[in-house]
């Protein structure tokens, strides 16, 4: 005891700090987390190869800014989403391929790489960027002309890169065709394969059948037992593969959204505005003062509008006012500020000049000035944009893009033109030559053609978001906090039911996912549901657009095979029907007995026996019927006139008899049979073998965390 109480003092501190570490490590490993090195900028870890977040992220900037200028949309949650799955199912098909690419030795030699970009037939790419825009053929003389100019000392370091980078592209999807190519010269077609497929396609068989729909007893009428759910797993554990770790929560919202009282309260602050917007002599400074969306005044052509709108103001006189109105979530009022008459669409050229190369925009304005004055002394607006231009795609064409209207939609719904630029050209007479700054640089614009004759428009409209007063969204608040207050992990769902709630199920979420049905922008509850235990409840309320939400986890299934207890909700329906199967089948059986004929089984069964004609082994299906697989490959295997035993199919149980086959002529060239068969086996061949890499790689996919 002296011993003890001597040494006490050391004795608590050691397993205080043996406990602290304990609780340390815990926290780390949960985290996924490592005490020697930080690691939680990798986004995955690839069959040992770590991926970097900031450079996943690169990909997905890049990606959004094309979507964004390909269709002109803001971008939603589910959007984002989107492009960031779309963006790692790229990253990850290319980091697999470059390593069997590199297993295999395959390589771009040095001789290869010139003739792709030289040689006497370049790469389809390269052929494209220095195209003839009226020919739509591969102009040689402007992929000279660009290579002399990378050349010159007076080449710009940027544009330098950007080829560069465009080369590795080139060079990189050479590598992939050489790896395609190779499976696809794997691929190979028997004459046997090819005959059962032109017998599948052609021979044709009559019968007759007699079918007990599994609707025929009620579900009521089944019990389902343990062995029945473990016997249909062990028959179809293939099936139950979870391609990606998923989620389950249950959770509650409470309504934050705008009361009644607080709708109105709105509408009469619109009201206010009605009179004001009417006298305004300056209607662009009107919205931005008193708008909740500042957009800029433009002209527009019949059909931008919304259609009630449209409708309204292109038979309106200048200065007409309509609202308060209720669009899209919003109070607003609208005025017909300017009405005239333009052209339908504008041809330019342009070069673009990168600010950033050049030290800023003064000095990328100035660059453009002096490449202006080179045009108007004559000099080439086409060989001056190949050498100039920052914008590839158009340089390769002379400066050349698609006409747009006075929206700045491209023809053919091939894009957006920035609004500087659109308005600018459209201002600007047939020939000019204009110096414009927009988002994407400076631009030397020269005015082409202006085309046709249409009515625009200028509408003021003031907007006045449908939203909670402040007092709404406490109140909700308060609910939410107060409910989450009195929960424990035992009592969720009787704390819903004692305050009246309704219980929202969230099912089989996957990491990415940007929102919950029926809920966007839900991601904080998506990350939480992926970091938290099964059971756990959230440590707070979490606010998605105007509801208030509070969850807790019911359910991890992880990637892999699921456990029969994960499925067993979903296999219940099929599990039903196998159950109801052998109670039909006893039935079949029974009618069976004694029979020479389905007419006489159809009849002791209850049922009528059906004639069918013409059914081809390729197109399972009965008319009336769904697909029937089971049913359809069975009969083809059977011999005619002689009853078959129970067959168990989608819709219910058939006993059928064959009446007779009608065999096709004989295949006697099946060079096209294998041809069909060979091609459909390439289409498919390459998502395959990135399915089956994908399926064989070893991924940890932090991205439920990170993104």
């Amino acid at each position: 005891m002296g011993f003890l109480r001597e040494r006490m003092g050391k004795i608590l501190a050691f397993f205080i700090g043996f406990a602290l570490l304990a609780f340390i490590v815990s926290e780390v490993v949960r985290s996924g987390g490592s005490f020697f090195k930080d690691d939680s900028n990798q986004l995955a870890v690839v069959n040992g190869e770590k991926v970097p977040y900031d450079e996943f992220n690169r990909r997905v900037e890049q990606n959004t800014n094309q979507f964004k200028q390909q269709s002109g949309q803001v971008l939603s949650g589910q959007i984002t989403s989107y492009i960031q799955e779309t963006t790692w199912n790229q990253f990850l098909s290319d980091l697999l391929l470059k390593k069997e690419i590199e297993k295999l030795g395959l390589i771009v030699g040095v001789d290869e790489s010139a003739a792709m970009v030289s040689g006497n037939n370049p790469d389809p790419q390269i052929a494209r960027q220095f195209s003839d825009q009226q020919t739509g053929q591969f102009d040689r003389s402007k992929l000279n002309q660009f290579l002399s100019y990378l050349a010159s000392p007076k080449a710009d370091t940027t544009q330098k890169r950007a080829w560069n980078d465009f080369l590795i592209q080139v060079i990189e999807a050479k590598q992939k065709t050489k790896y395609m190519a190779i499976v696809s010269n794997g691929l190979y077609v028997n004459s046997l394969e090819a005959n059962d497929d032109y017998q599948a396609k052609n021979k044709l068989v009559n019968f007759k059948y007699a079918t007990l729909d599994y609707a025929s007893i009620a579900d009521s009428k089944v019990t389902l037992t343990d062995a029945d759910y473990s016997a249909y797993y062990d028959a179809h554990k293939a099936e139950f593969k979870n391609q990606q770790e998923t989620r389950s929560f249950d959770y509650v919202s409470f309504n934050a959204a705008a009361s009644k009282e607080d709708s109105l309260a709105i509408k009469a602050e619109v009201n206010k505005l009605v009179d004001s917007i009417k006298v305004s002599t300056n209607d662009s400074l009107f919205v931005q003062i008193n708008s909740e969306t500042k957009a800029p005044l433009v002209f527009q052509k019949r059909g931008t509008l919304e259609p009630k709108l449209d409708t309204l103001m292109f038979n309106a006189a200048k200065g007409f006012v309509y609202g308060p109105y209720v669009s899209n979530g919003s109070y607003k009022i609208a005025k017909l500020s300017d009405v005239k008459t333009t052209f339908d669409s504008v041809k330019t050229r342009h070069i673009l000049i990168n600010p950033q190369a050049e030290g800023g925009i003064e000095k990328a304005r100035a660059k453009a000035d002096s490449i202006k004055k080179l045009i108007q002394g004559g000099k080439s607006f086409a060989e001056l944009a190949t050498t100039y231009s920052t914008d590839r795609g158009s340089a390769a064409k002379g400066g050349e893009i698609p006409s747009f209207d006075v929206n700045g939609a491209m023809a053919g719904g091939q894009g957006q033109i920035a609004s500087e630029y659109a308005n600018a050209a459209f201002k600007a007479g047939k020939g000019d030559l204009i110096v414009v700054t927009s988002q994407f640089g400076v631009h030397l614009i020269q005015v082409e053609e202006q085309k046709g004759s249409v009515k625009v428009i200028k509408v003021a409209v003031v907007d006045k978001p449908i939203s909670a007063s402040s007092k709404t969204q406490t109140v909700a608040y308060s609910k939410a906090q107060a409910f989450l207050g009195a929960l424990t992990k035992d009592n969720f769902d009787a704390e819903i039911k004692k305050e009246g709630l309704k219980k929202l199920t969230a099912e089989d979420i996957n990491g990415t996912a940007s929102g919950l049905p029926g809920l966007d922008n839900a991601r904080d509850v998506v990350r939480w549901a992926f970091k938290a235990d099964k059971g756990d409840l959230t440590d707070k309320v979490f606010t998605v657009g105007d509801q208030y939400i509070i969850s807790r986890l019911t359910e991890v299934k992880p990637k892999g095979i699921l456990s029969l207890d994960a499925v067993k909700k979903q296999i219940e329906p099929a599990v039903r029907n196998e159950v109801k199967a052998k109670q039909l089948d006893e039935k079949f059986a029974a009618a069976l007995n004694g029979s020479s004929s389905i007419d006489q089984v159809a009849q002791k069964a209850g049922t009528k026996a059906v004639p069918v004609q013409n059914i081809v082994f390729a197109n399972p299906i009965i008319p009336g019927q769904v697909a029937e697989y089971k049913v359809i490959g069975a009969i083809f295997g059977s011999q005619p006139n002689k009853l078959s035993k129970p067959v168990n199919g989608q819709q219910g149980v058939f006993v059928y008899i064959v009446d007779g086959f009608t065999n096709p002529a004989a295949l006697t060239n099946n060079l096209r049979q294998k041809q069909q068969i060979g091609q459909a086996l390439e289409q498919r061949a390459s998502g395959q073998v990135l399915d089956a890499l994908k399926d064989n790689a070893n991924v940890k996919d932090n991205r439920a965390k990170l993104l």
